[in-house]
């Protein structure tokens, strides 16, 4: 059997988070309509925007809890990714900071689902 992956995020307004990953990714959506926006990345992975209040079964209010992770090549593209998404109006909640695996940065997109930007260390 073979098959896409996809990630949905449950979004209060398509338009606003469509044109935040389309600025932010500067990629254009495969799909495109008033309730659902489908962005298909570089990895493959689908990225589904899908309206909140159309999603079935229905769900719950609350915040984020998970994240989407965007790995690079090097320490240096971290810091490198972080600028340019800050530039394309991302919301950083952690700077590039030097962790246990490697460097890591993190920014929200307008529904608060958290978008982490990393690279591992070499070893």
């Amino acid at each position: 059997m073979h098959y896409r992956t996809s990630l949905m995020f449950y979004v209060a307004d398509v338009r606003t988070s469509r044109d935040f990953y389309a600025q932010l990714l500067d990629l254009a959506p495969v799909e495109d309509g008033p309730g659902f926006a489908l962005f298909v990345l570089p990895s493959g992975l689908a990225l589904g925007l899908w309206a909140r209040e159309t999603v079935v079964p229905p769900v719950s209010a609350g915040s984020a809890t998970g994240e989407l992770g965007f790995k690079v090549a090097s320490m240096t593209a971290v810091d490198e990714l972080h600028e340019l998404w800050r530039t394309r109006g991302a919301m950083m909640t952690l700077p590039p900071t030097d962790l246990p695996f490697g460097r890591s940065f993190v920014a929200l997109d307008p529904d608060g689902n958290r978008l982490r930007g990393y690279a591992v260390h070499p070893d």
